[in-house]
């Protein structure tokens, strides 16, 4: 079952560069940056009530986020979804025929397992799946 929005992912050339725009924008100061080595991202994360703002930032040129970045520019890269139970979100969406990127979960940002739907079931729209660990 999908709980809540819990993020909007938004890739960015710099962090350096853009933390302070989005601090200004929501009114809040960033609570977490980390690099997820794995997917060839640091992250900067932004608490908006009980939803976050996540900036991307690529550390690697062959990473998903540098792709992006070079094939679209700066903007909204994905919407993340709270889940209570990751596993059984897969097993539901791969019954309902969604292309999951993955299938099984991995460890992401913000001390969360994660799991991405691919934007072609989506209507074009890049989807993660998020539980917290």
């Amino acid at each position: 079952m999908l709980n809540k929005i819990e993020h909007l992912g938004i890739a960015v050339k710099s962090i350096d560069a853009s933390l302070k725009t989005f601090e200004t924008l929501l009114g809040a100061e960033c609570y977490k940056v980390e690099t997820v080595a794995s997917e060839g991202v640091k992250t900067a994360f932004i608490q908006i009530g009980e939803s976050k703002i996540e900036l991307l930032e690529a550390t690697d040129s062959n990473s998903p986020i540098a792709k992006y970045l070079e094939k679209r520019g700066q903007g909204i890269h994905h919407i993340a979804f709270d889940v209570s139970d990751i596993y059984k979100e897969i097993e539901r969406l791969k019954k309902a025929d969604f292309e999951l990127i993955h299938l099984s979960p991995k460890d992401g940002a913000d001390n969360k397992l994660i799991a991405f739907l691919h934007p072609k079931s989506t209507e074009g729209i890049l989807v993660e799946l998020c539980q917290e660990k």
